[in-house]
């Protein structure tokens, strides 16, 4: 049997060709596996931190590193914003239950609004404490923080639309606490939350502040720190 060279040479090339594009298939795959991965990776790495308790997701939520929480002082006045993750509210409805059930039915009602803590204070002391300007001026400011803040605050999507401010609450303190505090209740509208932030804008309450503006990304909201109700404590 006669082997020529040039059949050698054919047979060398054609299994070089043949490693090249293996060797060329299996680069591709696995760079195609590289990138499952490294998307599987972000996922898990940009998803909602969980907490083990209260106290460390309000530990994380008022460190203002994280976004949640802003300030800002204009003459003498303070005013903080804070973002309030729904399952603060699911905490202080649920008691002592840890049915999942229970747990899932609250997260889908609170997860219907978005709640922000406004809080103001004057040289120290809450709004109505340190009022100056006489009686009708306390009384207007006690009127605006019960019954008027919908004319006073607005919430704006970064198409300039407007979400409604469906309640609030600001409990009288009479000089007990060191600041007023309001807990604002937004809707929820998957719609108004596709830009990348909303603006809220508080008018001037009668303090020669001006308008005051806060810009509350949304991605905090989407990605917004959960609790572990249901976390199994590991046997001593």
């Amino acid at each position: 049997m006669k082997i020529y060279l040039k059949d050698i040479f054919a047979r060398t090339i054609g299994h070089q060709i043949l490693d090249y594009y293996s060797l060329v298939a299996i680069y591709y795959s696995l760079k195609k596996m590289a990138r499952l991965v490294t998307c599987c990776l972000l996922l898990t790495a940009c998803g909602p931190q969980e907490f083990d308790s209260e106290e460390a997701l309000w530990e994380h939520l008022k460190d203002p590193a994280n976004g949640y929480l802003q300030e800002k002082t204009i003459n003498g006045v303070s005013f903080s914003l804070l973002y309030r993750p729904t399952d603060l509210l699911v905490q202080q409805s649920m008691g002592d239950t840890k049915r999942k059930e229970e747990i899932d039915s609250l997260r889908n009602h609170y997860g219907q609004y978005l709640y922000l803590n406004l809080s103001l204070s004057q040289n120290g002391r809450e709004l109505l404490g340190s009022m100056q300007g006489g009686r009708q001026n306390f009384g207007q400011l006690v009127n605006t923080l019960s019954f008027g803040m919908g004319e006073k605050l607005h919430l704006y999507t970064q198409q300039r639309d407007t979400l409604e401010l469906l309640d609030h609450s600001a409990p009288r303190t009479y000089g007990m606490s060191q600041k007023t505090n309001l807990l604002l209740v937004y809707p929820r509208d998957p719609e108004r939350l596709r830009g990348d932030h909303l603006t809220l804008v508080a008018e001037d309450l009668g303090l020669n502040t001006g308008d005051v503006a806060f810009k509350l990304k949304t991605e905090k909201i989407h990605k917004e720190p959960r609790l572990t109700f249901n976390k199994k404590t590991p046997a001593k």
